[in-house]
């Protein structure tokens, strides 16, 4: 396809390859230092990048896990999160968020979201707390911050533990703080398509609490405080030392890239502006998303999205499904509605947003939103 004009070629959902053609060399640089290291687990890159990921987020304290979703898991079990507890969370989220819960013995509780922000309120969590409620988990939804103020007043007033679930958020910020410092403790996930993504499942804890800290370096290794001693039962869930050498390249260009992200969302919302039929995302007065995903709403959304394919426009879907929805966490007897989460649930389109996307692609995406609104 080299030499075909933007507008014959395929415009991916996301794609990777202009990334790492523009950082291979330092990347491949980054690979070959930790082969001639022979240290491949917990070594120096893993430290380094603990340590440049933390101050990044403005907290004292990051540690490298699997996965996104072991580093929920991690987090909760670190505050003493487990059978008998509730934890209320977002009905909307990727189900990892749910599953993370389920994995510590505890009961997601889930909760409606704000139209706009499509995340949880104040209001909602405080509706939602009951005796055996523990933690909330708010989740910053294709990374846009949740109101970490009005959830922080109820979760104070009800000595709940708040974890942030950063997965989708990487540098994000509430109020001028970047989200990962704001609760008991964060998770963030490096699945590849992520804004800070390896190459392959990483995951990152983030907190300013020495004491958890402490427990999930520990949780993450077998549970070990030195090499053949564990303090307690642990896992295998640590990052390693490749994807952190990755993973640090990456960061240098992480602020860059989700300026890039800022400025087609902007686009987006000039070239999309006059399509009634498409309700834009719509950021909160105190928040800077980092435009993870660019997410719409139309009706007639799977007609829609069949015209962009045929127009050589992928688009995705997140999510289509409700958490309380999904076999695993459908209740006995009539389902609990969540009307926001429902309607978005079956309206939501997510159309393409890398930072190395063509300048003329929210253009094309444009022309092509117009003759499949008027196909359907």
């Amino acid at each position: 396809m080299t030499g075909v004009a933007d507008e014959f070629r395929r415009l991916p959902l996301v794609d990777l390859s202009g990334q790492f053609e523009a950082i291979g060399p330092a990347v491949r640089a980054a690979i070959g230092d930790v082969m001639a290291s022979g240290v491949f687990v917990l070594g120096a890159q893993v430290e380094q990048f603990e340590e440049e990921f933390a101050a990044f987020c403005g907290a004292r304290f990051a540690v490298g896990v699997d996965s996104g979703t072991s580093a929920i898991e991690l987090c909760l079990r670190a505050l003493d999160v487990g059978p008998g507890d509730e934890v209320i969370t977002a009905a909307n989220s990727f189900v990892a968020t749910a599953m993370a819960i389920s994995h510590v013995g505890a009961t997601p509780v889930f909760v409606d979201v704000d139209p706009v922000t499509r995340t949880i309120t104040g209001e909602g969590v405080g509706a939602a707390v009951r005796p055996r409620t523990r933690a909330v988990i708010p989740v910053h939804l294709y990374g846009h911050p949740a109101d970490m103020e009005a959830i922080g007043e109820v979760a104070d007033r009800h000595s709940l533990v708040v974890v942030e679930d950063a997965c989708q958020a990487h540098g994000a910020r509430y109020r001028g703080r970047r989200v990962g410092s704001m609760g008991s403790a964060a998770a963030f996930s490096f699945y590849p398509s992520k804004n800070l993504g390896a190459l392959g499942d990483g995951g990152m804890v983030v907190t300013s609490d020495e004491a958890v800290a402490r427990r999930v370096r520990r949780l993450r290794n077998y549970g070990q405080t030195v090499k053949n001693h564990s303090a307690e039962v642990g896992y295998n869930r640590r990052l390693d030392e490749l994807q952190a050498a990755v993973l640090r390249v990456k960061l240098r260009h992480l602020d860059a890239w989700n300026v890039a992200r800022a400025g087609l969302a902007a686009d987006y919302g000039q070239v999309l502006a006059e399509l009634a039929a498409v309700a834009l995302p719509a950021p909160a007065e105190w928040a800077d998303p980092v435009w993870h995903l660019y997410v719409v709403n139309v009706e007639a959304r799977d007609r829609v999205r069949r015209e962009l394919s045929g127009a050589g426009v992928e688009t995705g879907i997140h999510y289509p499904l409700p958490i309380p929805h999904q076999d695993a966490y459908r209740p006995p007897g009539a389902l609990v509605s969540f009307p926001r989460t429902e309607w978005h649930a079956r309206t939501c389109l997510s159309l393409p947003m890398f930072p190395q996307m063509p300048p003329s692609g929210t253009q094309r995406v444009a022309q092509a939103l117009r003759l499949a609104l008027g196909a359907c």
